[in-house]
């Protein structure tokens, strides 16, 4: 392995192997350093992509920030189906294996902690969306389209805002009660900001961007328990996502 080390994970050892043709950050296959007890997951990356000055450009480079985070998303997926995995963050380099060891020896306790309470247990993703409004009819004679008058088009603007905010409020609503829900089944929640419009390829306005730590074997439960609910309220989208493992509940921070 050359070059520097980029660190994916910490867990315990684990028996099952990767698969064989796993690749990680550069195509490069990973490899488990292991220490204390622990296993830090590896790969070689190159100092032309990963050295602190060349990070700060790489990082504004947003095709080359998909694929990094796709490949590290791409071997946090394998480790979650042979162990559970303690994310680290996205680009978390040291120099050699020595450093990794170091840092390994340094969080040691909060990591076998966090091993502790997140052993056998996955991360669900619940958002709601409230549906766009529908486009209005082309073929709409133009004598109702147009308002006869200043009055008239103000009455229709505020027809039009009271009914948006009727159906914003009900979402609300509906979002806080789907949350207590699934908190109640879940072990642990984490409500994150809703995704903006304009960064999201979602349609729709998101009202709820939860996620929900829920032990593996009761993960069938709690998929059927979001689904009952996907019709409850017209005009609302519930998208479940998962499983994964428990980023939103290591400490790690995005």
């Amino acid at each position: 392995m050359t070059g520097l080390r980029y660190v994916y994970a910490v867990c315990r050892p684990f028996d099952t192997p990767l698969q064989s043709q796993l690749t990680g950050i550069g195509g490069a296959p990973p490899g488990l350093l292991h220490h204390h007890g622990l296993v830090a997951v590896v790969s070689g990356v190159s100092e032309s992509d990963f050295s602190e000055e060349a990070l700060k450009a790489r990082l504004e480079d947003l095709d080359w920030l998909a694929a990094t985070a796709r490949a590290h998303q791409g071997v946090i997926d394998a480790l979650t189906t042979v162990t559970t995995p303690l994310p680290l963050r996205l680009a978390t380099v040291f120099r050699d294996c020595s450093g990794v060891r170091a840092m390994i020896e340094e969080r040691e306790d909060d990591f076998r902690r966090a091993l502790d309470r997140l052993q056998g247990r996955v991360e669900w993703g619940v958002k709601v969306y409230l549906e766009p409004e529908p486009e209005p009819e082309r073929a709409e004679p133009a004598a109702a389209a147009k308002p006869a008058s200043g009055r008239d088009y103000l009455r229709r603007r505020r027809e039009r805002s009271h009914a948006h905010e009727e159906k914003w409020q009900r979402a609300e609503g509906f979002a806080r009660s789907l949350h207590e829900r699934l908190s109640q089944y879940a072990e642990d929640a984490r409500l994150h900001a809703p995704q903006k419009s304009a960064l999201s390829t979602a349609s729709g306005q998101n009202v709820l961007n939860g996620a929900y730590l829920v032990p593996r074997a009761h993960s069938e439960e709690f998929v059927e328990l979001v689904d009952r609910t996907k019709d409850e309220v017209p005009g609302l989208r519930v998208e479940l996502t998962g499983p994964w493992a428990a980023y939103s509940f290591t400490g790690e921070g995005s």
